[in-house]
């Protein structure tokens, strides 16, 4: 008879986290949907079984034994009604906060509703029950491993979190007859820290913190973070969402954005993950681990290497990690960055009349001490290539990464200090879809709004985006062409006059460096200005693939021919031969 582990490869994953984060005990009911879980942990003598035929006795046994032992405990049931005993000593578990994990196994989740015998749906569970419910798919591919891993993981150091509580895993099952597998898979831990915790050491190799959107850093902030990265031999990666301006900024999306440059050497070992949704995160696949830090402790692995999660503050994260490491004197890693990055400015070729041109002619110039607000993708992409002045900051509705409300943000934030300039840079369906928000009559002078007016949404016309197939059909409906007088040159101008503002434009170099000046003029003016830029998606595009095209090394472009002719893998594959 078999002795080894169940095939089902969610399962194994559930099994192997248990060990990993040392949770012994399982009380487990008879059934035949968690037959594969429950022989798992039958053979394996790490695991101390105890069995009940009721469920609603097994849940309260598992109130006294998580009480009396002070650590976690396993409940598993089958599908039908079994789950539903649960809920007596659930509830109880929740009020007194006893680490109870209920796993209730289950067919496929969309038999749901369908009439079929012994299948319940349990997507929704009363609100005392359990601190957190997740389901664990089947598994078909590294996503649904990906998703397993974190689910489980979410759902284990939940039990603890806050004082500690009962939690609900669906888990579920094919009914898989073979118990082949001899060991479980190597699984990604990954643990909490707070101030009650040991803190880890961080690993030798490069180290860089990664800064996602984020709010303004006070001085002792960003004086925290500099000391860390003068210990640890650091750099902070951003974009202009990350609003960190200290002496190890690194604007790093010209960087990655490139087609031909191998970047390898530059990839850290270790991120450090702190700020929210970001607008560029692709270039992190190869960093062994992050280290996400923020104070709500939640489970984020936005870059699918997630190892800790801490709990804290980040200021006082980042002085314990200062005060804890010998100083290191040299900054090579920063000189590395900026050497690439130095080095591919200076190559930029001219560039067409687009966003990305018109980014680089006005960033460095953005009057000092006054904030600037960016529509989503293009408009940001476009700018993130390229400083601004170190006062000035800069901001962008990543939250919820949509088209709509960015003029209103910009105005709202205006409202807060009349005497300071605030800028925004906006594309044309971003603008028409917020346009009544520069009737506002709180609107002062100290507004200035550039509108990039391509006729459409070019973000669906340039680079390698999946529309770019369908050629001209895509203006018909994907990229809405033609809409709002199909770049109208009055248009514009006349609501805008109409409503007070200063009205700019302009159809080409020579025209735009007539004017733009008094765009960026540093004085607050009479009016309230509105720049209209018309573009063109053809030039968008072909601006796009300048910037992608400026860096090219031997070891870029092979990976790439690679990639090209024999796909993903093989250019994987080349990418570990060459190292």
């Amino acid at each position: 008879m078999s002795k080894y582990y169940t095939d089902e490869r969610n399962v194994q994953i559930v099994v192997a986290l248990l060990k990993q984060h040392g949770i012994r005990k399982v009380i487990a009911s008879p059934g035949s949907t968690n037959i594969t879980f429950v022989r798992s942990v039958q053979v394996d003598p790490f695991f101390e079984v105890y069995s009940s035929v009721d469920e609603r006795s097994a849940a309260y046994m598992a109130c006294g034994l998580a009480a009396e032992s002070g650590e976690p405990v396993v409940i598993s049931c089958t599908g039908a009604t079994a789950s539903r005993n649960y809920l007596p000593g659930l509830t109880e578990a929740y009020y007194r906060k006893l680490p109870v994990l209920a796993i209730t196994s289950t067919r496929d989740i969309s038999k749901y509703g369908h009439l079929e015998d012994q299948v319940i749906d349990r997507s929704v569970i009363q609100k005392d029950v359990a601190r957190l419910s997740v389901t664990l798919p089947t598994v078909k591919d590294k996503n649904d491993v990906w998703e397993c891993e974190i689910k489980a993981n979410r759902a284990i150091l939940e039990l603890k979190r806050h004082g500690g509580g009962p939690v609900h895993i669906n888990l579920i099952t094919k009914y898989t007859l073979s118990y082949t597998s001899k060991e479980l898979p190597k699984v990604r831990v990954i643990n909490r820290i707070t101030f009650d915790n040991e803190f880890p050491c961080i690993p030798q190799g490069k180290v860089a913190v990664f800064v996602g959107s984020h709010q303004s850093f006070s001085q002792e902030q960003t004086a925290a973070i500099d000391r860390f990265c003068v210990a640890y031999n650091a750099v902070v990666l951003c974009d202009h969402t990350s609003s960190y301006n200290g002496k190890y900024k690194v604007l790093f999306s010209l960087t990655f954005f490139q087609f031909q440059l191998d970047n390898s050497l530059l990839i850290p070992d270790t991120l450090i993950h702190i700020g929210e949704i970001s607008s560029f995160y692709a270039c992190f696949g190869n960093v062994k681990q992050v280290w996400r830090l923020s104070e709500d402790g939640e489970v984020r692995d936005t870059f699918h290497k997630l190892r800790y999660v801490f709990e804290m503050p980040e200021q006082s994260f980042f002085e314990h990690y200062a005060e804890s490491n010998d100083y290191v004197i040299t900054n090579d890693y920063l000189q590395q960055w900026r050497t690439q990055r130095d080095e591919l400015i200076s190559k930029i070729p001219e560039l067409p009349f687009s966003n990305i041109w018109i980014a680089s002619q006005m960033a460095h110039r953005i009057p000092k001490n006054s904030v600037i607000h960016f529509g989503i993708l293009n408009s940001l992409r476009s700018w993130n290539f390229f400083e601004l002045p170190q006062t000035v900051f800069s901001a962008s509705n990543v939250g919820g990464f949509g088209i709509d409300g960015c003029v209103s943000s910009l105005i709202g934030a205006s409202l807060n200090n009349k005497n300071k300039l605030y800028f925004g840079v906006v594309g044309d369906l971003a603008f028409f879809y917020d346009m009544n928000s520069i009737g506002n009559r709180h609107i002062s002078n100290n507004i200035r709004i550039m509108v990039v007016n391509n006729g459409k949404g070019a973000e669906f016309k340039i680079g390698n985006h999946v529309a770019m197939q369908f050629d001209d059909e895509t203006d018909e409906y994907i990229a809405a062409a033609r809409h709002y007088g199909n770049q109208s040159p009055t248009l514009v101008k006349h609501y805008a006059q109409d409503l007070g503002f200063e009205y700019l434009s302009s159809y080409n170099k020579h025209e735009f460096e007539l004017v733009y000046e008094q765009f960026l003029a540093p004085k607050i003016k009479e009016k309230p200005i509105l720049f209209e830029v018309f573009t063109n998606s053809s030039d968008e595009n072909k601006a796009i693939e300048i910037i992608r095209q400026t860096g090219i090394n031997i070891k870029g472009k092979a990976k790439q021919m690679v990639k090209q002719v024999l796909g993903e893998k093989a250019a994987k594959a080349f990418n570990r031969i060459v190292k």
